[in-house]
């Protein structure tokens, strides 16, 4: 029942941990400090999906900062 509920919810839940989680992040090391976490763990993000498009880290890398990779 209760697995039910998780997996037809599963969104919702999700959500709910995922703002639990920065909240304590947010509680125990100030605003800003959260802040850029969320900004590492968002370039992570975009980073490992354009890797996983078996898209060039090089590229990448120079359309973010051009001439810096070559």
């Amino acid at each position: 029942m209760l697995w039910e509920l998780l997996l037809e919810h599963k969104g919702k839940v999700l959500g709910v941990l995922a703002g639990l989680l920065f909240g304590i992040i947010f509680l125990i090391v100030g605003f800003w400090k959260t802040v850029v976490f969320i900004l590492f763990v968002a370039a992570g993000f975009f980073i490992g999906r354009k890797l996983d498009d078996k898209e060039d880290l090089r590229e990448i890398l120079d359309r973010i900062l051009p001439g810096k990779f070559k």
